[in-house]
């Protein structure tokens, strides 16, 4: 047999074949195509830019037995067509091996196809950079003559998940996402701004705006003051807000709330879903239609855990409120935790917005803080207790104080200490929401809406010496 790649066949037949091949009583085959472009900069000037394709295959089997259903997963990237059985087996002797899987439940069925099933992978190439490129040309041009210097990368991925199930599921995702970091610093390095953008195509990414942002920071930064640690009037942008607000939602499983180890659980026992979290009216939530935003519309789990269950593959997903006008309403769930919990199966969904606040603008809030800081961005966040969420970080790329409405410069960065429910609870003003970069988990999550926040006494824990 000819030892020719995955990609020298076509997704959906590699799904096919591996289902054909299966023993197991039950099988679940993802086939996702990656393909991606980036280029990166550094003083001003392009440094290299490469196009990648790949291929990973995740097979799923389930064998039931006396005391339950066991599951095997085995992922493998390059898989040549002599070793799909090997590959095919390899999840089934796991299965064997293992012992009845907690989260067993029938696999899907009955969702209808996908007409595009058996189409070629949608690729992305350089192309998606043609009209980006010119501009950003034209904004290093700009930086130079302004004093300035620009370091970065935009990345575009496309990936597409093509699903098959031994219960006849045949579903597949075309998913884009395009990231834009951008740093301007002084030509001495003293002084760093930073920006983030998200997208699906570079077409609504305007590299003059970003550098004309960056350039009123580091003018910003031209006059240091230097704070001790406390309490700060603090306003969070919407970058800043989407870290912090998709760290609560990896934390937001049912099952973990229901058994008393988050900060959703209810003392004495239960979830605190009903509870009144913010009085501000506010709702968080997920949409796989949200425009612009868009994400998977079923259930894509290359493995099993507290908020996913490789059972649910294909589940279909539909758009889910977190919070509702301030009311905590709904918890991560798969089929299994919500009927160990009582609430309803609500699988996690690829993006997040936090609505209902006012169309201020951040420079609105600006203008009407009579003393306050103003964060560019947090970074290496971290959980110190799951009980309260409390999470400690660092700001990073500039810290700024607001006096009677103006920025006068920049501070030191600090360490932080928060519990993005506590902040929730206490902040006082949301602003205009707008899509955004959360530059912590950009790696793992970009497809996020948020609003700036305004709280009274955000804990800066300590100074940090960090840029």
């Amino acid at each position: 047999m000819s030892a020719r790649t995955d990609k020298q066949s076509k997704p959906y037949e590699v799904v096919e074949r591996a289902l054909a091949l299966s023993r197991a009583d039950g099988c679940v085959v993802i086939a996702d195509e990656h393909s991606s472009a980036n280029l990166r900069w550094a003083g001003n000037a392009l440094t290299t830019n490469g196009v990648t394709r790949g291929r990973t295959l995740t097979v799923i089997a389930t064998v039931g037995g006396r005391e339950g259903t066991a599951s095997g997963v085995v992922s493998r990237s390059a898989v040549t067509a002599d070793e799909l059985e090997p590959l095919v087996r390899a999840a089934e002797a796991a299965a064997r091996g293992a012992a009845p899987a907690e989260d067993a439940q029938p696999l899907v069925e009955g969702v209808p196809a996908s007409p595009d099933f058996t189409d070629a992978p949608a690729e992305t190439s350089s192309a998606v950079f043609a009209d980006f490129a010119p501009a950003l040309g034209e904004a290093f041009a700009r930086a130079r003559a302004g004093g300035r210097e620009l370091y970065g990368f935009a990345n575009h991925e496309l990936v597409t998940s093509y699903l098959g199930t031994s219960t006849g599921l045949r579903l597949r995702h075309d998913q884009p996402n395009g990231t834009l970091e951008l740093n301007a610093k002084s030509p001495d390095r003293t002084r760093s701004a930073w920006a983030g953008r998200s997208t699906r195509d570079f077409k609504d990414v305007d590299p003059a705006a970003l550098d004309a942002e960056l350039a009123v920071r580091l003018g910003w930064a031209e006059r240091r003051v230097e704070l001790p640690a406390g309490r700060y009037e603090t306003l969070l942008p919407p970058t800043a807000v989407a870290d912090l607000l998709i760290y609560q939602m990896w934390s937001a499983a049912a099952r973990d709330a229901a058994e008393g180890r988050t900060v959703f659980s209810k003392p004495g026992g239960g979830t605190r879903v009903g509870e009144k979290l913010t009085d501000l009216p506010l709702t968080l939530r997920s949409d796989p239609n949200e425009p612009g935003l868009e994400s998977a519309p079923f259930v894509l789990a290359h493995s099993s855990g507290d908020d996913a269950s490789v059972f649910d593959n294909g589940l279909p997903l539909r758009a889910t409120d977190w919070v509702r006008a301030g009311e905590l309403r709904q918890l991560t769930s798969t089929r299994h935790s919500a009927a160990l919990t009582g609430l309803p199966v609500a699988p996690g969904i690829g993006n997040l917005v936090l609505d209902g606040g006012t169309d201020t603008s951040l420079e609105e809030m600006v203008a009407a803080t009579g003393r306050g800081l103003l964060l560019t961005c947090l970074w290496y966040i971290r959980e110190v207790d799951p009980a309260t969420l409390l999470l400690t970080g660092l700001t990073r790329d500039g810290v700024y104080l607001v006096e009677d409405g103006e920025v006068v410069g920049e501070v030191n960065n600090f360490r932080f200490n928060e519990s993005p429910v506590g902040l929730l609870g206490r902040a006082t003003e949301a602003g205009r929401t707008e899509k955004t970069l959360p530059r912590e988990w950009s790696d793992w999550f970009t497809r996020a809406a948020m609003p700036a926040l305004r709280v009274p006494d955000f804990n800066m824990s300590s100074v940090s010496q960090g840029v």
